[in-house]
């Protein structure tokens, strides 16, 4: 058994020591790869294999990737939730200190002082104060999104003394479990807008969440509001937050995704996109991109699919026998179908796992016995069926 996996992006080494060299070749260039391994590449204008079977993103968001289009095929797309959440979290809470004491600003003033000698100490002091910002304790926060970041910037903002607001409609069993009973849930987005001094976004960029942050959402929120992004550029409509800081409604914007308009503007700190540009975060990322990777090609397993339903088993492949992964989809009477063939073939299934994610099924069927190729060819006839793969033991 063995595999070629592409990267498309740096790759911290830790994680591609997970893929053992007697099974996999690891490379940048490298025909027909069976997997890719990415950071923030733009894969949408990529001519992608045929034999292509697997994307893992080393990071969060995966707007860098032609989702439907692989989905389509059968190709499994992976991310890595919460694996940078720390560093992300870290830079969250620097930007909501940034975004009230113009650090910025007053370092480039400072600098400028370059060379006046004896008299820097009384121009520093004279011109300290327009550099006056206010302090977080007692403001409010408002969290957008209390996933594997936002619980984590919620709970550490409680201990720098601020009152906390979250939204987040998706919350999950486990992030309820680990948010700090002191953190309000708002009911609206619109109830987070109106009571926040500060706001700070974490959700994926989707069609529903593209330019969440706009002028409508602008007006609804307090004078003088502090907006932080570092999840999605997307997420914030930059031309209305531009107006609003001109007008005075908005007082700063720190954001960790560049855009041409956003350079050299007052009130507005722009980061290139900085948010898990830790070594730690770098290595916890690839580890676990590759991790998932391994899992899945070598047993078919999925972990942390943006586009697949999680299916996992423990069973050992049949000794002898064969392990079909078959994405489809979700219609009914596909199943039957594979039973009547595999059936009729004298194939006897020794264990069925079925999951779907709205149009999207997936099954794990281990076989007794080889599954020839005519058999699989059969089976990737059905209409419904986007990929079969065979997995030999």
């Amino acid at each position: 058994m063995s595999f070629k996996i592409q990267t498309l992006n740096k790759i911290a080494a830790v994680g591609l020591n997970q893929l053992d060299r007697d099974n996999y070749e690891v490379a940048t260039d490298i025909n027909n790869p069976d997997a890719i391994l990415v950071r923030s590449a733009d894969m949408h204008e990529m001519n992608i294999s045929d034999n292509t079977k697997a994307v893992a993103r080393a990071g969060a968001g995966t707007n860098n990737i032609p989702i439907p289009e692989l989905t389509e095929k059968g190709v499994v797309v992976f991310n890595t939730p919460g694996a940078n959440a720390n560093a992300v979290k870290e830079l969250v809470m620097l930007s909501l200190l940034l975004a009230s004491r113009p650090v910025v600003d007053a370092n480039k003033w400072a600098n400028a002082l370059a060379g006046k000698g004896d008299e820097f100490p009384d121009l520093a002091e004279k011109g300290k104060s327009q550099f006056v910002g206010p302090e977080l304790k007692g403001k409010t926060l408002g969290v957008i999104g209390l996933g594997a970041i936002g619980y984590m910037v919620a709970n550490l903002a409680l201990k720098f003394g601020m009152e906390v607001i979250g939204y987040d409609p998706y919350l999950s069993v486990q992030a309820a479990l680990n948010l700090d009973h002191n953190v309000k849930i708002a009911e609206t987005l619109d109830t987070v807008f109106a009571k926040s001094d500060y706001i700070t976004i974490h959700v994926p960029q989707t069609n529903d969440t593209k330019g969440m942050i706009n002028a409508s959402a602008i007006k609804n929120m307090k004078n003088g509001v502090r907006i932080i992004n570092i999840a999605r550029g997307g997420l914030v409509n930059n031309a209305d937050v531009l107006d609003a800081i001109k007008s005075g409604k908005v007082a700063c914007m720190v954001t960790d995704f560049a855009a041409e308009e956003l350079l050299n503007q007052p009130n507005i700190i722009v980061m290139p996109h900085l948010g898990a540009s830790t070594p730690e975060a770098e290595d916890n990322c690839a580890v676990m991109a590759s991790k998932q990777l391994k899992d899945f090609l070598e047993k078919g397993n999925i972990v942390n699919s943006v586009n697949f339903p999680k299916t996992v088993t423990d069973n050992p492949i049949p000794n002898g026998g064969t392990r079909l992964c078959i994405s489809h989809k979700n219609i009914p009477d596909t199943i039957s179908k594979f039973t009547t063939i595999l059936g009729e073939a004298k194939l006897n299934i020794s264990s069925f796992i079925n999951q779907a994610r709205g149009d999207v099924a997936y099954n794990i069927i281990d076989v007794d016995g080889k599954v020839t190729e005519d058999i699989i060819e059969k089976l990737s006839a059905c209409d419904t069926v986007n990929r079969v793969r065979a997995i030999y033991n």
